[in-house]
């Protein structure tokens, strides 16, 4: 049985064998960080395409949500996780222009589909775009995006540089220290990341106890929550508020959220003073 004990600074340590039971101490230092909303909203983004209903038609900009993505700032480093179909437009609105590396949690186009947008990074910045994923997932990125790592190129192709993690393990890009924390789609594994105090989770119905434990004592969770009524590879609103509790993180940010959660105003409404919807454009920060 192995026991992982999570503190606020440092890194991975053995700490002592006891019997059949393995303990490490895994300890994340953390800079002072800038969370960017990219994208809140789940893969068809809101408004629907054809779709009339009142959040569609809302007027707030709180209704208005491109797919789910964040960019972590730090002194030294920018991470975005997740580069979906609204990757460009969200770079340009952000007003990203130093991007050191892209951390996919899994697969699916709404995750992965803007990675040919990175050219512009590659242009800029002289250097191919680093990418951190699982195995299952750069395979999928080398599928989709096959022109890239062609043998023989065309000229102007995305330049990526993959980096396989592993789920288990820590890795460290620029001053951010980053702990994959495996989590369930349905059938699919899916990585969440946590980064000192921060933790985002998207496209989860299921997480395991070790991984539970990798996510206690995070100040701010990021986790999706697709609408009220049940789905069946998703967190629903009221999972997503109990598992914020049960962990007792002291803010959660809700992501990854359909049309038919309701309006953004609404909701948010009736929600507890630690929890939130988030929405596109947001910007927390953690000391």
């Amino acid at each position: 049985m192995f026991i992982f004990i999570i503190s606020p600074v440092g890194q991975w340590d053995f700490d002592h064998k006891d019997g059949s039971t393995l303990i490490f101490l895994f300890t994340l230092s953390q800079p002072p960080l800038q969370i960017s909303f990219l994208g809140t909203g789940t893969s068809s983004g809101v408004p629907m395409v054809g779709c009339h209903c009142e959040v569609c038609r809302s007027a707030s900009p709180k209704d208005k949500r491109q797919r789910s993505s964040i960019l972590i700032e730090s002194p030294e480093t920018n991470v975005v996780i997740d580069a979906g179909p609204d990757f460009r437009q969200q770079m340009l609105s952000a007003a990203v222009e130093k991007l050191d590396a892209i951390l996919l949690t899994h697969s699916h186009k709404d995750h992965i589909g803007g990675l040919d947008d990175v050219r512009a990074y590659n242009y800029f910045q002289k250097k191919p775009m680093q990418v951190y994923a699982t195995a299952a997932t750069l395979n999928r990125v080398k599928v989709e995006f096959d022109y890239a790592f062609a043998e023989v190129k065309y000229a102007g192709v995305p330049s990526i540089e993959l980096h396989t993690i592993n789920e288990s393990d820590a890795f460290t890009i620029g001053d951010l220290k980053i702990l994959p924390i495996p989590v369930w789609h349905m059938f699919m594994p899916v990585v969440g990341f946590r980064t000192g105090d921060f933790t985002y989770i998207t496209d989860a119905n299921r997480i395991d106890d070790n991984s539970k434990e990798r996510i206690r004592g995070s100040k701010v969770l990021v986790l999706n929550a697709l609408r009220k009524e049940k789905h069946i590879s998703h967190f629903t609103l009221d999972e997503a508020l109990a598992l914020a509790d049960e962990l007792q993180v002291e803010q959660a940010y809700f992501i990854h959220l359909s049309h038919q959660m309701g309006l953004h105003d609404e909701v948010s409404a009736a929600l507890p003073a630690n929890r939130h919807l988030a929405y596109d454009g947001l910007k927390i920060k953690i000391s």
